[in-house]
């Protein structure tokens, strides 16, 4: 049974930075794309980024020279390095796995975690 559990939430002022983790774990191999998403009260979920088994990424625009994806698959352990923090971001972070990084869309992926909230002020 794959677990994934997200930490690294919390509250920040406008311009600040915080760092999410997710540790990954129950596979019987490693995952070949895992992602970060968010969602809002009211709205959709969104893809924010993702990441391969290669380190290939790809990026929401909204996020897109801020936000840092990354691994460590010795630990497997997904980061999201958030920088230059706006309101906009305030939002509960997931992360989620997939076979494929062939699309950013929440629609695609399973095994999600339980969330973490980040606000931004």
């Amino acid at each position: 049974h794959v677990q994934l559990v997200e930490s690294g939430g919390g509250s920040v002022q406008a311009g600040g930075s915080l760092r999410l983790s997710c540790a990954a774990s129950g596979y019987t191999g490693r995952p070949v794309c895992m992602g970060w998403f968010r969602q809002t009260p009211g709205k959709e979920r969104e893809g924010v980024a993702i990441i391969d088994s290669d380190g290939n990424t790809v990026y929401a625009d909204s996020v897109k020279g801020r936000f840092t994806i990354s691994k460590d698959n010795a630990k497997n352990t997904l980061f999201l390095q958030m920088n230059s923090l706006k309101p906009e971001d305030t939002a509960i972070y997931y992360c989620a796995t997939r076979r494929y990084c062939t699309t950013i869309s929440p629609a695609a992926f399973g095994n999600w975690g339980q969330g973490t909230q980040v606000t931004v002020s």
